[in-house]
């Protein structure tokens, strides 16, 4: 990754960033941290089960170095005796081995948690490129492990070699001592070097956990145009989104259209507002199956005549309707009357053009409230 990208990613990652990394694997990891804690839990079992250990492997100790005549005779002897202090030694040295196989599976779940994929085992043929493995090589990540590397090998080298020549005469002194006096005192310099190197360790982890979570971040930080680039992902393109709104308006329109041809009456204005209902036995009210103004009510008005569907001029019912009742609901309550008047005389119309007789009328005057008509409730322009 060139310098120059690398100083443009200035915003720090989302969450959505987060977990695609989660999900190729890519996870905070200290290697050191886990060495520590394997090491403090095999210590802390060793401290606590430390006269236990020492009692078995001594029992092994002097069974290893004493045996009869007839071992030295039967090698199958010596083979079972050897099985059997082996599986003593193992016995003993099982509740070391526990804990710090324990600490070796669960530390790194305290900064990367649990993760389980397969992402990481599929082939990545990127990686069998010689100029990204010599790119790799010379990283600044490299070159930091590296130096790592180097300085915790230095510091706890340097702290077991100081322990080991600061008790030189002492180990060396082991050897004339008895069996038992050079265990304990063997026993003493052991813990006492195991503490010297956990602390040592303690302070690797202290540097070690900050550095590996701040570098997991920034290699995860984003351009300001990656971040514009996701939130339009997330959020979606605003002109597909205009599009999709413009394709469903039309489909919505195409379905309201459709409906014309089965309403009832239609209302006008007559030309700025067009509103068709429908009423049936088991309807509660009449329902709105399409309105619409300007061109749009003249598209009405249009296909209603050309099906056959009275057509008829109510301003103010009109108004309200297209204002006050939404497309596919019920009439309001407050409109009851008025469109039982309209559709009382859409019924005597249809019998005057069948049976003839007495043309019927239409109150021009239908009890619409003063509050539902958007024209009748304006105030009157001050003079």
């Amino acid at each position: 990754m060139a310098e120059d990208s690398d100083l443009e990613r200035t915003e720090e990652p989302s969450a959505r960033r987060l977990e695609e990394a989660r999900n190729k694997g890519q996870i905070p990891r200290s290697h050191e941290l886990t060495t520590f804690a394997t090491l403090m839990a095999g210590m802390m079992m060793v401290f606590m089960q430390g006269p236990a250990i020492y009692q078995m492997l001594l029992q092994v100790m002097r069974r290893t170095f004493s045996f009869n005549r007839q071992q030295l005779q039967e090698p199958q002897l010596l083979l079972e005796l050897f099985i059997e202090l082996t599986r003593t030694a193992l016995f003993a040295l099982t509740p070391v081995l526990a804990a710090t196989t324990l600490a070796a599976i669960l530390t790194p779940l305290m900064i990367g948690g649990w993760l389980f994929t397969f992402e990481t085992l599929s082939p990545n043929f990127g990686r069998m490129n010689p100029a990204s493995g010599i790119a790799r090589m010379f990283s600044t990540r490299s070159v930091v492990e590296m130096i790592k590397t180097i300085l915790k090998s230095a510091l706890i080298g340097g702290v077991a070699t100081f322990v080991l020549w600061k008790e030189k005469e002492q180990f060396i002194a082991l050897i004339t001592m008895p069996p038992d006096t050079g265990f304990l005192y063997l026993w003493e310099m052991i813990r006492f070097t195991l503490l010297s190197v956990v602390g040592a360790m303690a302070v690797i982890v202290l540097i070690d956990v900050p550095f590996q979570l701040w570098d997991y971040y920034k290699g995860l930080r984003m351009t300001k145009e990656e971040v514009r680039q996701e939130a339009k992902e997330s959020e979606g393109d605003p002109q597909v989104k205009g599009r999709i709104r413009q394709l469903q308006r039309e489909a919505a329109r195409k379905r309201m259209m459709a409906e014309i041809p089965k309403a009832d009456v239609v209302v006008t204005n007559p030309t700025h507002y067009a509103v068709a209902l429908r009423y049936t036995e088991n309807m509660r009210a009449p329902q709105v199956v399409a309105k619409g103004a300007f061109l749009l009510a003249e598209r009405i008005i249009d296909i209603a005549r050309d099906n056959k569907v009275a057509v008829i001029r109510t301003p103010p019912f009109a108004r309200a309707l297209y204002h006050h009742a939404e497309l596919g609901a019920e009439i309001p309550a407050a409109l009851y009357t008025a469109a039982a008047e309209v559709l009382a005389y859409i019924y005597q119309l249809k019998l005057y053009h069948r049976y003839g007789g007495v043309e019927p009328t239409l109150n021009d005057s239908l009890p619409v409230p003063v509050e539902l008509d958007p024209e009748a409730a304006a105030p009157p322009e001050q003079p």
